[in-house]
């Protein structure tokens, strides 16, 4: 996780057992970040198959048929969003095990390195939002 990595080149002084146990949730949590990621792949590929099947067949489908495969991909798209809330528990589960690993004044410091960090990347965004662009046609 970027973040972890962020906190632990800015929050220093860490002790050597904080460093130990910052490593071990990074990697921990990116083994269950790659695992959500393949799983939301699988699924994002199904939805556009399932959507693509029944658009290829609308013609030929009957308003049954056509409303079951629809169905379908709604429902994968129903786990998709649960994949998304697994997600967020997980940067939740994070940050409160990141919590417990720093002091209170490195907690403290950690929050001012986030919000900095998502301030940055805001910043970024609508740079990239309010970029030119060269329309091709």
């Amino acid at each position: 996780m970027t973040l972890l990595q962020l906190l632990a080149s800015r929050l220093e002084p860490l002790t050597e057992k904080q460093l130990d146990s910052i490593d071990v949730l990074r990697r921990s949590s990116l083994q269950a970040e790659e695992a959500l990621s393949r799983e939301m792949e699988a699924l994002r590929q199904s939805v556009t198959e399932t959507v693509a099947a029944a658009g290829s067949s609308s013609l030929s489908c009957s308003d049954d048929d056509c409303t079951g495969q629809m169905a379908v991909a709604v429902g994968k798209l129903g786990a998709m969003e649960g994949l998304l809330r697994q997600a967020d528990d997980l940067r939740l589960r994070i940050l409160e095990e990141t919590r417990r690993v720093l002091t209170t004044r490195q907690c403290a410091r950690a929050v001012l390195v986030v919000t900095d960090y998502f301030s940055r990347m805001r910043a970024l965004s609508s740079l990239w939002i309010a970029r030119p662009t060269t329309g091709v046609n």
